[in-house]
């Protein structure tokens, strides 16, 4: 009797008989299925020793054969896609350097052919100085390295990127800058007059390599320069009143500095001619010119731009004595390719092309050295205010990467064109005529710094504004 209340159901067979508890799993089995139970939970231990031994099995294998991994697959896979990549890349690449190898020997021997001319015309005119021979020398230095070194593409190593695309970078890569769009006035901005702190209808503009601004203050008859972060000019040429003495200006339009000599250039427009100020010395280097816009090359060559005659000349350094060589225009006033129709600042870059604003035909064309006619680069789709127009044209510079600024004197803004695209883009200004300093009232001359910071004469403001570069 004792024994039957012992008894209980079995989890297995479910009858009720003497059990034994499994600490387990905590259920109830008569002993024929407790050791049933305990053969289950063995075999069951014998399969996780089975896996743990694979597990370790593998384990061993792996650091036997490191590479025997499944992602060693992708990425084998992967490098003979990213090879053929390579080679497909190297091949455009080849043609594209193969073409462009093509056009910069072109470029070279036009160079040369050029410098040849010049060389014959020495020989034929028997009269040539140290400066010519220098000159000559430096331009044969000139094209050697660029035959040498023709292209100047580095390979982009960007680790990244390297396999999807190999991309040459040309070191002629353009480079987008952005300015604040809120100037600093660095000269002027209070309001018309002769003090030395006023400015009246600043028309050209030059900055040194310090920053300090010279300024064509047409209104005051007067060349004036702002050191960097003065609060009033100083009269450098000019100033006194309005006149033609030698010690006198007359409505001048620009100024330039010779950055060998020292030397303030000045087209002395209502005097028609273009004076030289060097150490408080005056020197007429041009006569009987209708002078608007100089410039000057690497070369020391002058370049001015005649108004009315709608031409622009180049003069030798120290040889002013002649009429200068054509260099754009002089077919007339029209707007043919070969003609210039009230042309007005100008620009001259490192392979002397000449940049011309051409005011009334609302462009600016570019004319490279030696052309015969020019091409237009920016506007030249008849007066207006749609981005690919242009409205009197004042102020043209170009910066390293061949990107042409230029200032509208009628929209009120700064304008940046890459050669040969249809339209150009607004880089500061072109909020509407005002005072404000995101505001330009009818811009004249532009300068850069050293630094990339773009300088505007704003003509009807009476001050030079200066638009930070942003970095």
């Amino acid at each position: 009797m004792g024994m039957a209340k012992n008894k209980k159901l079995c989890f297995k067979c479910d009858e009720e008989k003497i059990t034994y508890n499994c600490e387990g799993c905590a259920k109830k089995f008569c002993l024929m299925d407790l050791n049933e139970h305990r053969q289950v939970l063995t075999s069951e231990l014998h399969q996780i020793t089975n896996e743990y031994n694979e597990f370790k099995q593998r384990i061993n294998e792996q650091k036997r054969n490191p590479h025997n991994h499944s992602l060693i697959n992708q990425i084998n896979q992967w490098e003979i896609e990213s090879i053929e990549i390579i080679h497909q890349k190297a091949q455009e690449y080849r043609e594209i350097l193969i073409k462009s190898s093509e056009t910069c020997i072109n470029d070279i021997e036009m160079k040369f052919k050029n410098l040849n001319e010049q060389i014959k015309q020495i020989h034929q005119e028997n009269e040539f100085n140290e400066i010519d021979l220098n000159y000559l020398r430096n331009q044969l230095i000139e094209i050697t390295e660029e035959l040498n070194n023709p292209l100047k593409i580095p390979i982009k190593e960007d680790l990244q990127s390297f396999i999807d695309a190999i991309p040459i970078i040309s070191s002629k890569k353009s480079k987008v800058n952005k300015w604040k769009q809120n100037a600093i006035t660095v000269a002027g901005g209070n309001g018309i007059g002769q003090a030395l702190y006023q400015l009246t209808w600043s028309k050209g503009i030059f900055i040194d390599k310090n920053k300090n601004v010279f300024i064509a203050d047409i209104g005051n008859h007067r060349i004036v320069t702002w050191k960097h972060n003065a609060k009033e000019g100083q009269i450098i040429a000019g100033g006194n009143k309005q006149g033609y003495r030698m010690d006198q200006l007359n409505f001048p339009t620009d100024v330039i500095v010779d950055q060998q000599s020292h030397a303030i250039i000045i087209a002395d427009q209502g005097n028609r001619r273009v004076i030289q100020w060097l150490n408080q010395t005056q020197k007429i280097v041009i006569k009987n010119i209708d002078c608007h816009g100089l410039a000057m090359d690497k070369h020391g060559f002058l370049y001015v731009s005649d108004h009315n005659k709608n031409v622009v000349r180049r003069w030798k350094m120290g040889k002013y004595n002649n009429k200068g060589i054509v260099v754009a225009g002089g077919n007339g006033r029209g707007n043919q390719l070969n003609q210039l129709n009230g042309p007005t600042f100008i620009f001259v870059d490192k392979d002397q092309s000449i940049y011309v604003s051409d005011r009334n035909n609302d462009r600016v064309i570019k004319w490279r050295k030696d052309a015969k006619e020019g091409r237009i680069v920016a506007g030249g789709n008849g007066k207006g205010a749609n981005l690919n127009q242009l409205s009197s044209p004042q102020g043209v510079i170009v910066d390293d990467f061949g990107q042409i600024y230029v200032a509208e004197y009628s929209n009120h803004r700064i304008m940046r064109w890459c050669e040969g695209k249809e339209e150009g883009e607004i880089v500061v200004g072109g909020n509407g005529e005002g005072n404000q300093s995101n505001q330009l009232n009818r811009p004249h001359g532009l300068s850069f710094d050293d630094e990339g910071n773009l300088y505007v004469a704003d003509w009807l403001n009476y001050r030079i504004q200066k638009f930070e570069i942003l970095l």
